[in-house]
């Protein structure tokens, strides 16, 4: 059935594909719903930014970000598009590729692709991953004669991080798969030099396009700043639906610093702390009784199962604590919460502030 709706549609279980993390973030409270870094940007960063706002009375000119992000992924610069984030690239695939005929999505995963599906009137396909299978994708499960693909690396809620092998064998020709790295940065595994399981250099995979998001680990969700990689004829088919000047010249001296090898060692760095950090978590989250704990979690989030998970959410609200609702995640439901991975003093002081929600529920 068509979506009736930007963000609704008719299903067995309706979601909200329009509701992100951000709406659960309130004046005075600790936030855990927003999957963005919090610590502030370095000085080799944020002055090159602050230049740039000089040079407003001139249009963007992209060509030295562009340069800068095909050198660090070892492409050519016909193989990138830059985007105002992630999210408009979703918008921009929809547009551009109206003539699919069988748009799959794999869920449970970051909803906005399929709204972008939905709102330019594709008729949008659901593989619905398993908590018994620990959401890891099995590439059988999505349909053959499906000629678009979008999947998650690693998958926002769940925080599984799938083998690139896995994700290889749904490129075939005639078909376009999308695979959002949002948070490919924020990824670790000792002994691996990069992101481990990125498909980001691969340039082998016919029908293959890389999302790319810049906001997640420097604390940028504001400036908007991301792009996709792809061979050339299909970048150009996706070019043609972006607005003019679509990034900002903020974004773009971002960008280009971002690309730097300083900007990726550093990056490699935090991820390797970030991973110790999700681990206190995860640790944490598996000592109080009731909890499931999605797959296991390699990004900058761990999403958890628990009886009455909605209510719990609120009394965590009461605590001064916001954490993201699963129930807006086709696959997830009502008993499930994400939360993003923090200091491991936060965590501490968070796992204090479940355990106390989750008693005063259970005696109301």
């Amino acid at each position: 059935m068509r979506a009736t709706s930007r963000f609704r549609h008719a299903d067995p279980m309706t979601y909200d594909l329009g509701h992100h993390g951000d709406s659960e973030v309130g004046a005075g409270l600790i936030d855990l719903a927003v999957n963005v870094r919090r610590a502030p940007m370095p000085r080799w960063l944020a002055d090159p930014v602050a230049a740039s706002l000089t040079g407003l009375a001139a249009y963007p000119d992209q060509g030295e970000a562009i340069e800068a992000v095909a050198a660090r992924h070892r492409r050519d610069r016909g193989e990138v598009l830059l985007t105002a984030g992630a999210a408009q690239a979703f918008v921009v695939i929809a547009q551009a590729l109206r003539g699919a005929r069988r748009p799959v999505v794999v869920h449970p995963q970051f909803t906005e692709p399929e709204a972008a599906l939905r709102a330019a009137g594709h008729e949008v396909e659901r593989v619905l991953l398993t908590e018994a299978g620990g959401f890891r994708l099995d590439a059988r499960r999505v349909p053959e004669d499906s000629d678009l693909v979008i999947v998650g690396n690693p998958t926002n809620p769940t925080s599984v991080l799938h083998p690139a092998a896995e994700i290889a064998k749904l490129a075939r020709p005639g078909r376009v798969l999308v695979v959002d790295e949002a948070f490919a940065d924020t990824t670790f595994r000792p002994g691996v030099a990069g992101e481990p399981e990125s498909l980001a250099e691969r340039r082998d995979l016919p029908g293959l396009v890389v999302l790319r998001s810049l906001t997640k680990t420097w604390a940028l969700a504001g400036l908007r700043i991301g792009y996709a990689l792809a061979a050339p004829e299909l970048i150009m088919r996706l070019r043609p639906h972006l607005p003019l000047w679509p990034v900002s010249t903020p974004a773009l001296a971002a960008a280009t610093v971002i690309a730097s090898d300083r900007a990726v060692a550093t990056e490699r760095a935090i991820a390797e702390e970030l991973a110790a950090e999700r681990a206190h978590l995860v640790e944490a989250l598996s000592n109080v009784p009731g909890i499931t704990i999605a797959g296991e979690p390699a990004a900058a989030f761990v999403a958890i199962r628990l009886a009455g998970a909605d209510k719990i959410r609120l009394e965590l609200r009461e605590r001064g604590w916001a954490v993201r609702r699963g129930d807006t995640f086709p696959g997830l439901g009502p008993d499930w919460l994400r939360m993003a991975v923090r200091d491991t003093s936060t965590t501490d002081a968070f796992i204090e502030a479940l355990n106390d929600a989750i008693k005063t529920g259970a005696a109301r």
